[in-house]
């Protein structure tokens, strides 16, 4: 059985008690065959291990630390639990040749600031609510409007803000780190004590795999994903806009002027949404009504969410990388890195020179009753599961 196989039966087990609609079994879109792995399977030179290492303390003195997790092919994933933040992701280009392909801070201080959410566990609510608002059964609820009238990624002092618990672990499946984190009732404005982990996992075979689950006592909206930036030439290495990119998904959200979604499903077919066949980002980028100019839009992917199938593939033709995203949940929000703007909060990364491919339910829709469903309930369980699968051509 494949890891792959193991994980759509995992998923299928674990969403018995999982919420959102479209629970079915699917058969998952194979991925494409033609990237071929930088070592062989087999070929495992070394164990893969873990280290531990002080990367400073919060302004109220809380310890901070950096998890370096290296598998057995030598390619790295470091961490930190000052908000469960994928720190860097070095992995090689075509000729054997590691590089960082994953935008982020050398010193803790960037994380501390305000920074554009690089390599966050993004929760309570990944995305955008409407005017910070929305009604559950029969009770409004009032969040932040952290991105001018709209609630944004989890509000003032979001999940990526916070130290979680950690615990650093090799298995049979690789070596990783497990967080922990207890939000409690009221933060933000969200109803209900929510118990979230996150798992991030760097395989053998060159997958970070993220698994999110998540228990309430109260009904909560819950929305968890993760905010890599990617540029796989190399971070700081120049734009994305040759970065080739496939995305099965034959409809997207328009959205206001606010980028909440208007409620339509819009189809990709000729527009510059349309990554049905792999194109260039920067082919129509330019062609986006926005401001600034560039994607930052919720696709409705394909089959039923539950199963593990493909979401997007990108390839980058300079160093060969390929990147391959697999995930349970209906929607892959494509950010095209606009707002990155060189300042020092933005780590002095300028705009496009990263993306980021979040994998998520819908924006605002505890305010939408035609999406796909987001509140869980005392006795459900919420069930997230992404594999980014690294390889060169």
């Amino acid at each position: 059985m494949t890891r792959i196989q193991r994980l759509n039966l995992q998923a299928a087990l674990l969403c018995l008690g999982g919420i959102g609609a479209g629970c079915q079994a699917e058969t998952p879109t194979p991925p494409p065959q033609q990237a071929a792995a930088v070592v062989p399977p087999a070929a495992h030179p070394n164990p893969a291990s873990i280290e531990e290492t002080a990367l400073g303390q919060t302004p109220d003195g809380t310890p901070v630390t950096l998890y370096i997790c290296t598998n057995a092919r030598g390619n790295v994933l470091k961490m930190t639990n000052f908000g469960a933040t994928v720190v860097a992701l070095e992995m090689p280009d075509r000729h054997g040749q590691r590089a960082n392909i994953n935008l982020g801070f050398d010193r803790l201080d960037g994380y501390l600031g305000d920074h554009p959410y690089f390599g966050a566990t993004v929760g309570r609510y990944a995305n955008r609510i409407a005017q910070g608002r929305f009604t559950l059964d029969g009770q409004e609820y009032s969040l932040a409007t952290n991105d001018g009238p709209n609630h944004l990624h989890g509000g003032d002092v979001p999940f990526h803000q916070v130290v979680w618990q950690a615990e650093p672990f090799r298995d049979d499946s690789g070596t990783g780190v497990r967080f922990r984190y207890s939000s409690p009732d009221g933060e933000e404005g969200y109803p209900g004590n929510l118990e979230v982990t996150a798992v991030y996992t760097l395989t053998d075979e060159d997958e970070l795999i993220v698994a999110f689950t998540a228990t309430t006592d109260q009904p909560t909206p819950v929305n968890l994903t993760n905010h890599n930036y990617w540029n796989l030439r190399g971070a700081g290495a120049g734009t994305i806009r040759e970065h080739l990119l496939f995305l099965p998904a034959d409809y997207y959200l328009p959205v206001d002027e606010t980028l909440i979604p208007t409620g339509e499903l819009a189809p990709v077919q000729n527009t510059p949404m349309d990554f049905t066949e792999p194109q260039e980002i920067g082919s129509r980028l330019d062609q986006i009504v926005a401001d600034p100019v560039g994607y930052d839009h919720c696709y409705v992917l394909r089959d039923e969410p539950g199963d593990l199938r493909l979401a997007a593939r990108v390839r980058e033709p300079h160093s060969g990388r390929v990147m391959e995203i697999h995930t349970t949940k209906p929607g892959l929000q494509f950010y095209s890195g606009n707002f990155l703007d060189g300042s020092a909060a933005n780590g002095g990364y300028q705009q496009y020179e990263g993306f980021c491919l979040e994998t998520q339910f819908f924006p605002d829709s505890p305010n939408q009753p035609d999406f796909p469903d987001t509140i869980l309930r005392p006795g459900q369980q919420y069930e997230h599961t992404t594999i980014h699968r690294f390889s060169v051509e």
